[in-house]
Parts: C-alpha cells; structure tokens; sequence
C-alpha cells in the first residue's frame, strides 16, 4: 500500500477508543456451531461503487450465502431459510453502530403439485413438473417457489423505524429457483438460465430516497478464489510463488447473493462520504416457527472483512465473533493487534520474517478503523467492518487492480470490496507487514499469496484452472456483477 506510506500513521492511541461491552463472522465454514446451519452461513460481503456503465452514483452491496454448493444438489437444492432474517447494515457516522438495515424474510410457498398414478392422485417428490422459465412469471411447474420481503430499518436494527420497500412494476419479489439443470428451465438451453434470472432483477423504490435501487436474490457462481484445500492443510503451498499457478478450489461451486444497489446519497450523510458495511443472518427463537416477533433473533453468522473470522479469531471465540456486534468487538483487539497467521508461517516457513513490532496500528487501521486519509471516518469507533469512501471513484473492469490499494487502485480493497479484488493475497500480504516499514516487516515487500489469482475479468473452468474462455468468467460488469450459476445437467459442468 505504497500510496498510503510504508511507515502507518496510525496513533497507537486509537488502541484506548474501545469501550467495554460484549462483541462479531465470515467466510466458508469458519466456525463451529456455524457449520450445522449452512442456510444461515455468510460467506462473503462486497461493497463498491457500481461500475455497470450510468450506475457510477450507487453503491453495490452483496452478501452471500450458503458455501460449497455443488450443481448437482437437489432435490430440494438451496433454498434460503423462511425463519431466519437475513440482514445488510451500513453504518454512516462511524459510531460502529448501524444507522440503515435491509432486512430480507422468506417465504417457500408450496405448491404440493400432484401426479396421478393409477386412480390417485399423488405429491412428486422433486422440485418442479416440467421447464421453468425463461420469464419471472412461468413457474406453474414449480413445486416450491421463494419470494421474500424487503425492509428498511433506519436507527437500531432492533428498535429503529421499520419501513416496507416495494418492488417498482410488480407486486412481490421472487427468487428464481436454483439452477436445477438446462432441460428443467427451458429446452436445453444452455443461455435460457441467464435470461430467467435476469428476469428477477427488481427496482425498488426505497423509503426515503428520491431514486429508486435495485435488488436481486439469487444463486450465483461462486466468485470467491483460493486454493482453499492446500490452504488449510498447512498451507500447503508456495507462498512466494505465481499469483497464477495453483488452482481455485472453488470454481465448480455455486452461492446464494442477496444483492443491493443502492443510490450513494440514499447511504451516505452529506459532508461525510465513507460509510461502513456488514452481514448478518439470525435465527428465530420461537418455537411457533415463522410466527416468531421482531427482537426474537439470535444472531448466529457475522461477515464484512473477508476471512477475519477464518484466520485472525482464535478457535475458542470464533461463535462469539459470529454472535457479536461490531460496537462490542474490544473483546477481540489482541487477534488484530499480535495476529497469530504472521507467527504460523514462521513456523511452518523458516524463511519467513514476520512483522516484529507489536500492537499492529496497521491492521488496526486495515480492519478496525479504515485507513487514514483513505476511508476512515471522523471520530471513528475501532470496529471490524468495510468501509467505502464513496467519494473515490469507481473503476471499469479492465482498468481495475487485483490487489486494490496496494496497487494504487485506491477504489479497491480494503477501500470497500469489489467481486475481483484479490483478499487472500492483500490480507497475506498486509499481515506479513506491507504497510510498516521494512525495519518492522523485513518481509513487508514481498510477494506472498495462495497461488489462486483473483481478478475483475478471470474466467476458471469447473475444475479450477484459468482459461481463456469468456464463457466460464466468474463476474460480469452489470448488476448483480456474480455470474450465473454452473449447472451440472447436462454433463460436463458448463456455463
């Protein structure tokens, strides 16, 4: 992060701001308790300024769920949790509290549809009768359709005012159903999915604000790269070696995404331009089930900055993190301040000179404040969230850097987050010190990452490797910027 200066600026004393109450999640699978609820499992959060062409006054924000969903996984596939609420926060004054929540809560009508079998009539077992698609209103072979509503909270997410926001031009929103393969959407093709999903983006009309935004529910291809198995295992890998040489162990899995785009001024106070974002998901506490009342959450799944939970939380606190609010997150500083990641590839790479210089200011500012003169906010409370300054300008695809700030791509990581800034390698590297000077970090310039290269135009065939093939890009420059899903029917795996 030459742009920034090597030497962080950071004052120590921002270590004394943090009050003293309770206290916060992220990625694929990161803690215990969350693996018994992969509906409820946030695994990744994005915001930006959009950079679909006419869309540079919103902001993009996208939550996904749900990890390591394969094609092929019906019958039932993933559908989203009608008692859970699934929640988007933004916090716009800095205070680590938020100040504008959209909530989703869903809704699996179903539709019992029947087949007759002799002289009865009896339930199918599978998800749909016949082609679905290609337009948001043919589904009468559905068995099971989603559809959600969309609030507003402005203050407390518990307390604030509640207000409905409505789907401009259509009386409720629904979610396309799971890619369950070509020949249950429309004839085997292959391009039919697309224009079916497509067909479930809605402008809403946000209470409050002038513009209208637009929201889209739906699986998407997985977007997130890294060679997850060899990461895990050790990290089993050359960590000074190609950005391009090891394989994503992603690329054949899909996701769910809550997708918001949201107009700036709609986010942001006048005079004050970066605002900050996380997910959550909770459960309902009411035995009733679906009839639960509003406070009777429990939280279980917390995401902003990608892979805090996965490998700065100790084992022990990786529920509480995940159950916490950002405004109680002091009981976590040491996991930011004297990192255990740097110290475990010391260990397991003799080579390796970590960072010798304790409390870490630098992560503080990556992850707890933002950056100065980058994206931190007068007066801010230390909290783990990402925070956007939307006054920086977005960038077209191609004109985007993969590691963000490091590169002098100031519209990128950790400036907020967009779907082909490459967070494994940032993260490796700012933990290994590239934002301390090199009598601090003797190994702050060098090149560490996992092998598996992140990009804004990357396209990676089902089985991980790079390819040159614009059919298999994991994003696209329009909203909600995703992919559409891979399919597993018919054989092999395709776009």
């Amino acid at each position: 992060m030459k742009v920034l200066g090597r030497a962080s600026t950071i004052a120590l004393s921002v270590l004394s701001c943090w009050v003293a109450t309770p206290a916060a999640a992220s990625s694929h699978r990161e803690a215990p308790a969350i693996t018994k609820s992969p509906k409820v499992d946030a695994t990744d959060f994005y915001m930006f300024r959009s950079y679909e062409p006419g869309r540079a006054g919103y902001v993009t924000l996208l939550a996904n769920y749900q990890p390591f969903q394969d094609p092929a996984g019906g019958p039932n596939f993933y559908m989203l949790d009608p008692d859970a609420l699934y929640e988007i926060h933004v916090d716009n004054n800095g205070d680590a509290r938020e100040d504008i929540t959209f909530q989703f809560q869903f809704r699996n009508q179903s539709r019992n549809l029947k087949i007759g079998v002799g002289d009865k009539q009896l339930p199918v077992p599978v998800l749909n009768l016949g082609p679905i698609g290609p337009r948001v209103s043919d589904h009468a072979n559905l068995n099971v359709v989603e559809s959600y509503t969309l609030s507003m909270i402005r203050g407390s997410r518990k307390t604030g005012e509640k207000q409905t926001v409505l789907p401009i031009g259509a009386s409720t929103f629904l979610k396309p159903v799971d890619r369950i393969g070509d020949k249950s959407i429309r004839d085997n093709d292959p391009t039919a999915y697309q224009t079916y999903a497509d067909d479930h983006v809605y402008d809403m009309q946000i209470p409050g604000c002038s513009a209208p935004g637009r929201v889209f529910v739906g699986q998407r291809r997985e977007g997130f790269v890294i060679d997850v198995s060899e990461a895990f295992d050790l990290f089993n890998m050359n960590i000074l070696g190609p950005r391009d040489g090891k394989l994503n162990d992603l690329a054949a899995k899909n996701v769910t995404t809550l997708a918001l785009e949201v107009p700036t001024q709609c986010l942001a106070l006048p005079g004050q331009p970066i605002i900050g974002g996380w997910t959550t998901a909770s459960v309902s506490n009411d035995d009733s089930k679906g009839q639960a009342g509003r406070g009777s959450y429990r939280q279980v799944s917390r995401l902003a900055s990608p892979l805090v939970n996965e490998v700065v939380i100790g084992l022990p606190d990786k529920d509480k993190f995940n159950a916490s609010d950002p405004s109680d997150d002091k009981q976590f500083l040491d996991y930011v301040t004297n990192p255990t990641l740097p110290a475990i590839l010391k260990v397991l790479f003799p080579q390796v000179m970590p960072p010798t210089v304790f409390p870490r200011a630098d992560l503080v500012a990556v992850f707890l404040t933002g950056v100065t003169g980058l994206n931190q906010p007068p007066s801010v409370v230390p909290s783990e969230m990402l925070r956007l300054n939307t006054s920086i300008d977005p960038k077209a695809p191609a004109a985007q850097k993969s590691l963000g700030v490091l590169e002098q791509d100031q519209a990128g990581f950790p400036n907020g987050r967009r779907p082909g800034d490459d967070v494994v390698d940032i993260e490796l590297r700012v933990l290994m010190g590239a934002l301390l000077p090199l009598s601090q970090a003797p190994d702050g310039n060098k090149p560490f990452t996992d092998g598996a290269l992140t990009n804004a135009t990357i396209a990676y065939t089902p089985d991980g490797r790079i390819t040159s093939s614009p059919a298999f890009a994991l994003f696209r420059s329009t909203f909600p910027y995703l992919q559409t899903p891979l399919s597993s029917s018919p054989q092999p795996i395709h776009p």
